[in-house]
């Protein structure tokens, strides 16, 4: 149930005729893993923290370096060397809001200890590279969970919504990618994306509108076009085939 301080606090929120007072009850009890707490991850969870999710796992095992403050807003000059991604994003974000519960995992997401991830209702990928994307794909596809997915380089991203069982996979969508070490970024890219990422899990748990499932969004914004494609399952997917 809504206390008084979660109308005061998400009013504006609950005026939308999307979301309402059932629609941020329905925000305040879910659960979402951000994992990648770099360029995207710390803008997802920005806004996703102020939207009000109940509950968030944030999954990084890096720590904060100078060359990553152009666009991982989440983490300042003071944090350089003295903490982890993960552990400076949850610090942030209660900040900003300390009615939700956050978790920091401080590891890298491995076939090992993916299971941190059992318990969130929808995973959200800010990862910047795909063989870790790969190993998110599967377990979500073995454990029917959502899979928010972007990715970025320069003035470009990706964005989609896959929901196993109804929509293709990541290694349908991408059956090989060869990750590259070091790749050009812009802060606002990462920016916009991390914000898009965070608008479609709110959609996934209030039901307002409608996400890209089944559909891949590419957004240049060097001449602000964007293109939305259908996708389609690979029938012979060695991952969902069998889903």
């Amino acid at each position: 149930m809504l206390t008084d301080r979660d109308v005061e606090r998400y009013g504006r929120q609950i005026l939308l005729d999307h979301i309402g007072r059932k629609g941020q009850e329905k925000l305040k009890k879910a659960r979402v893993a951000i994992v990648g707490a770099g360029g995207l991850g710390t803008v997802a969870s920005l806004y996703l923290a102020a939207a009000g999710i109940g509950k968030m796992t944030i999954i990084d095992c890096q720590a904060p370096e100078l060359s990553n403050l152009n666009r991982q807003v989440l983490h300042w000059e003071c944090d350089i060397g003295k903490t982890n991604k993960a552990e400076s994003a949850k610090e942030k974000l209660l900040s900003l809001n300390s009615d939700i519960k956050i978790d920091a995992f401080v590891k890298k997401i491995t076939t090992e200890n993916i299971d941190v991830l059992k318990d969130a209702n929808i995973i959200v990928d800010c990862l910047d590279n795909f063989s870790t994307r790969y190993t998110l794909n599967e377990f979500c596809v073995k454990n029917q969970k959502p899979l928010v997915h972007a990715a970025v380089e320069g003035f470009y991203g990706q964005l989609t919504t896959i929901i196993p069982s109804k929509t293709p996979c990541l290694k349908c969508i991408f059956p090989k990618v060869t990750d590259k070490e070091i790749f050009p970024i812009m802060g606002v890219t990462t920016g916009l994306f991390g914000a898009l990422e965070a608008n479609e899990v709110i959609k996934l748990i209030t039901g307002a509108g409608e996400v890209l499932a089944g559909k891949l969004l590419f957004y240049d914004l060097l001449s602000n076009s964007f293109d939305i494609i259908e996708i389609k399952k690979n029938e012979k997917c060695e991952v969902c085939a069998n889903i």
